[in-house]
């Protein structure tokens, strides 16, 4: 029995439609499943933290890899189909939750207290209507996670993996080349999953930084001030500041880009993530 095979007996037997208000298509090609595994470099001294797991059908590859796989499953009548299908390993525990709101770091702490677990990645076809918050979530956290590996939307991943300043940057590209290496790894069309989801997607991988490329004064205020820049990313970089309280007037501006060497009609997304710390850097001590 084949993946598509399979699939279709599990929705079948629960009598099961996929949510799609939780974002549910699942998984039909081995290849894909194999490749996200292979990315992972899953061993047994990993802990896995598998998000929307759904059927089970990356988390079947990762139970037999890992030293440990937790699974967090918000729709309970997945959780009842995963007990079912994995009821006979031991290194395999569920939790009915959302990922955004469970206590990652203590679940992450107690874990490493068992022998064995030395590493914490994170695995997972993430549902695509919260892929941000969830990655954010777990690189602003700065839990004791190695990589993250993930299969998201590719006009997404186009932005999480761009180099700030190049032609695919959003505001999240910054957050996440401060916090990780990001790199593309396969681009996945809509009809390897059930049912088929209206876009492409991609799978990408995040190497979690042990230090952040650059030294920033406040991390939030950076943040901040790349968020203002985005939200009228038609506007120049002045324009968008002039009314944010970040500077007392236009004028102020001016005067820091001037200092700094930036031009003046440039836009928030043609700045690098260095000319963004340079800013804060002057707000601490010019102003």
């Amino acid at each position: 029995m084949n993946l598509y095979e399979e699939t279709c007996y599990l929705m079948k037997k629960y009598n099961l439609t996929a949510n799609k208000n939780l974002g549910q298509n699942f998984m039909i090609n081995e290849n894909v499943i194999n490749t996200i595994v292979d990315e992972s470099n899953v061993s047994k001294d990993d802990l896995i933290i598998e998000i929307g797991p759904g059927l089970g059908n990356l988390t079947k590859e990762l139970i037999t890899k890992a030293g440990k796989v937790i699974a967090v499953e918000l729709d309970s009548k997945m959780v009842k189909i995963l007990k079912d299908r994995f009821f006979m390993y031991d290194n395999f525990e569920i939790i009915n939750d959302d990922i955004l709101k469970i206590n990652l770091r203590e679940i992450i702490s107690n874990q490493k207290k068992i022998k064995g677990i030395n590493n914490i990645k994170v695995v997972a076809n993430l549902p695509y209507y919260i892929t941000t918050p969830i990655i954010m979530r777990l690189l602003e956290e700065k839990l004791e996670i190695q990589s993250i590996t993930v299969m998201i939307q590719k006009e997404v991943a186009k932005r999480l993996c761009e180099v700030p300043g190049g032609k695919n940057t959003g505001a999240i590209t910054y957050s996440i080349y401060y916090y990780s290496q990001a790199k593309e790894i396969l681009e996945v069309p809509n009809d390897f999953f059930i049912p088929k989801p209206n876009v492409t997607s991609e799978i990408i991988k995040l190497e979690i930084r042990n230090k952040p490329p650059i030294d920033v004064i406040d991390e939030e205020l950076m943040f901040k001030i790349i968020k203002i820049a985005f939200m009228q990313r038609r506007k120049t970089l002045i324009n968008a500041l002039s009314n944010s309280n970040i500077f007392a007037n236009k004028e102020d501006i001016i005067k820091c880009l001037n200092y700094l060497n930036i031009p003046l009609d440039i836009r928030g997304e043609k700045l690098t993530i260095n000319n963004y710390a340079k800013i804060v850097e002057y707000i601490y001590k010019i102003i």
